[in-house]
């Protein structure tokens, strides 16, 4: 459908430890470019953040609104490792495209779950193509959970649709014993649905169907 701004922050994760730094602290499996999830101790998200493996640093593009939260969450973390976090979101853009599209020399590109996301250098934009409420829609018909909508610190990966970011073979994490326990059991509470208008309890209301989170 095209393309639109997301209200994106860019981290810069360096040092020789980074990957795996990341991966001790979030739920999928990094071992390259991916997209993960950071949870708090009783499995809540921090934020959905897209890991991008730029090979001499990795960034991480998550939830503007969450950045403080997930810097508050890591820096205490890294201890004695060698793991330097900078903060590139003041000269970025971040955008989501639904098709994959040409983008200009040193844009960066890469394709995720909810489509290609865009990360670009000011001033060397793709240009925005849809609006909030055609993306809205686009999201509602395709099942897509956005930061701020489904994805909240109120709710747990399972409840908000990112199951498929919950790695099952990790080690520990920060709320890895709660999500494996909802996993083994059966037990995950909430989860994402979708239901034509109206929706008296939806997250995100389209022109047509809506999105909500519900009890099992």
């Amino acid at each position: 459908m095209g393309v639109v701004s997301l209200d994106g922050y860019v981290l810069i994760v360096n040092g020789k430890n980074a990957i795996a730094f990341i991966n001790g602290l979030s739920t999928n499996k990094i071992e390259g470019s991916c997209t993960t999830v950071f949870t708090n101790s009783v499995a809540k998200v921090i934020d959905m953040v897209d890991v991008i493996d730029m090979d001499s640093f990795i960034a991480l593009v998550g939830h503007g609104p969450n950045k403080k939260a997930l810097l508050s969450h890591l820096i205490p973390r890294i201890l004695g490792q060698d793991v330097q976090i900078s903060d590139a979101s003041e000269s970025n853009s971040v955008l989501l495209s639904t098709e994959n599209l040409d983008v200009q020399e040193g844009v960066t590109k890469v394709h995720t779950f909810r489509g290609w996301l865009i990360v670009s250098p000011n001033g060397k934009e793709p240009t925005i193509t849809m609006n909030e409420s055609e993306f809205t829609d686009w999201r509602i018909e395709n099942m897509i959970p956005h930061p701020g909508y489904e994805i909240t610190n109120a709710n747990h990966p399972y409840a908000c649709g990112l199951s498929h970011l919950v790695h099952e073979d990790k080690g520990c994490y920060i709320g890895q014993e709660i999500l494996a326990r909802m996993k083994s059991r059966g037990r995950q509470g909430k989860e994402l649905i979708r239901e034509t208008n109206p929706v008296s309890d939806a997250t995100s209301v389209g022109s047509t169907h809506s999105l909500a989170i519900r009890k099992c």
